[in-house]
């Protein structure tokens, strides 16, 4: 048993909300490093390093919390301390540095001068992070919009570009209309159990029987309306390819990747911890989601032929895995979530990193034909590529395999057999839109012998890509490490029954 902290008063609550304060107070110092250094490339290449040592004192100070076991030492008012918060800020802050790493050099070849590009990055990991550590529905909404609101900023950072504009109003619209779904689902549930604090919901819906309550029941369909919008569930995912096509690639990068982490994260938390004792209705909602986004979203990326766009329904795809690790509504379930969202977080920023040494001015037109050859004129880089799209794919020897043999694992072990074969059939048909991108780099020559001279990882983003491709191969090999953490970060989600009523 590690330190605990008690949050009765407000010195417990802010040495809990110590990670968050951290990256607040960082953030506070950009704000007056933009406003006296704003002017050159110069000034924004130091503005982004310093986000990047902010973001990692923030990590630094989540896995001291994690390695010393930190505990509450009574009720949790609104901030959960437990080891399913500590993972997924890590994982949160791990995506925020790999954004942050990719822009240092992609702002300034693409002529983006914006310094408060490194803030709103910041506040939107500070938003992801109360989504998964929050044991309230108010704290978890809050943190949301803090979350979104940033983010429709970064989409249309780039005020040159009309597609930017475009993506950035198309998910400002439909975001604040997803918000007012997630919001009346709260008041609802609210209504029906008198509380937004998670494990008081948990308690009192199984206290009285509410399993069945119209009100509760109609406010957790909302609810799940407005987290199916933010990880781009079908038919909630309108958005998503136009989004994803028209934002800086690095920003599409944390959004297809830490955005649908946090989203995912907040809505377990609220469906395991808060709403467990009426998983026979909420069970059956998200297998369909999962069932249907992984088909049309496997399906229509099979017939994109740009790879950002394709890359986008490939991420409503995996979406659809996520939900499957959901639709499980078991602990294992919520483990398998935690280990395939680090693969995925993995794969999808190094994917998109290669992406955006491929093309200029956004990379919305770089086509799988445009790849042609690329392994002779820079066989390290395809090679890097490749891994992440057999990653991608779920083939053995990477952690997207092991990622997806979790998942498959726990649908089957939750009675959901049907459901995992729908998803290793949307893995086979994925197979026609992944091997096709190594194919072109290996086996088709390049159009011309000057075409790949300019493609080049440069600075930090080489080291990026690097690891990332070592890292899904190492894990891919030797997961138990992060299964047993993942394992681990999932037991205290749950809450007790009996402890809880007793509370």
């Amino acid at each position: 048993m590690g330190p605990q902290i008690d949050m009765s008063g407000p010195g417990g609550l802010a040495l809990a909300l110590l990670p968050e304060l951290v990256l607040t107070g960082w953030c506070l110092v950009l704000m007056l490093v933009a406003a006296w250094r704003h002017k050159s490339e110069g000034d924004q290449r130091l503005i982004g390093r310093l986000a990047v040592v902010g973001l990692v004192a923030t990590l630094v100070v989540v896995l001291g919390f994690w390695v010393l076991g930190v505990s509450p030492a009574g009720p949790e008012p609104m901030i959960a301390l437990d080891r399913f918060r500590y993972f997924c800020d890590a994982i949160f802050l791990l995506g925020a540095i790999l954004a942050a790493l990719l822009s240092l050099g992609y702002l300034g070849r693409e002529r983006v001068l914006v310094p408060e590009y490194y803030l709103l990055l910041l506040f939107a990991t500070v938003g992801m992070m109360f989504m998964g550590g929050s044991s309230n529905l108010v704290m978890i909404f809050l943190g949301l919009e803090l979350m979104s609101v940033s983010v429709y900023v970064l989409a249309g950072i780039d005020r040159r570009s009309v597609f930017a504009a475009e993506a950035s109003l198309k998910y400002f619209l439909l975001g604040a209309f997803a918000s007012g779904f997630l919001l009346y689902g709260i008041a609802l549930i609210y209504g029906s159990t008198g509380t937004t604090d998670l494990t008081l919901i948990y308690a009192r819906i199984t206290a009285l029987g509410l399993e069945s309550n119209a009100m509760l029941l109609v406010g957790t369909g909302l609810l799940l309306v407005g987290f199916a919008f933010k990880v781009a569930a079908v038919p909630f995912h309108m958005w998503t390819p136009d989004v994803y096509d028209g934002a800086p690639t690095p920003i599409t990068a944390f959004m297809a990747a830490a955005v649908k982490a946090a989203a995912f994260a907040a809505m377990i938390r609220v469906l395991l911890q808060g709403l467990g004792p009426a998983d026979l209705v909420w069970t059956e909602i998200v297998w369909w989601l999962a069932a249907i986004t992984m088909v049309v979203g496997n399906l229509i990326a099979l017939v994109q032929r740009h790879i950002k766009r394709m890359l986008a329904y490939s991420s409503i795809g995996h979406a659809g895995y996520l939900l499957a690790a959901v639709a499980a509504g078991t602990e294992f379930g919520a483990a398998a979530f935690l280990f395939y969202v680090f693969a995925y977080t993995l794969m999808t920023v190094g994917a998109f990193a290669v992406l955006a040494a491929a093309g200029r001015r956004g990379e919305r037109e770089v086509r799988v034909d445009d790849l042609n050859g690329l392994a002779k004129r820079r066989p390290w880089m395809a090679a890097a590529m490749t891994i992440f799209m057999l990653s991608l794919l779920g083939f053995p020897g990477t952690a997207g395999f092991i990622g997806k043999w979790l998942i498959l694992s726990a649908a089957v072990q939750a009675g959901q057999g049907s459901l995992a074969v729908i998803l290793v059939g949307s893995t086979v048909i994925s197979a026609g839109f992944y091997l096709p991108i190594v194919m072109a780099m290996y086996m088709k020559p390049p159009a011309t012998d000057t075409v790949h001279e300019e493609t080049a990882l440069v600075g930090a983003s080489r080291w990026v890509v690097a690891a990332l491709a070592l890292g899904l191969l190492v894990f891919g090999v030797w997961p138990n490490r992060v299964l047993d953490v993942a394992r681990q970060g999932t037991e205290d989600l749950k809450p007790s029954v009996t402890m809880t009523v007793a509370r």
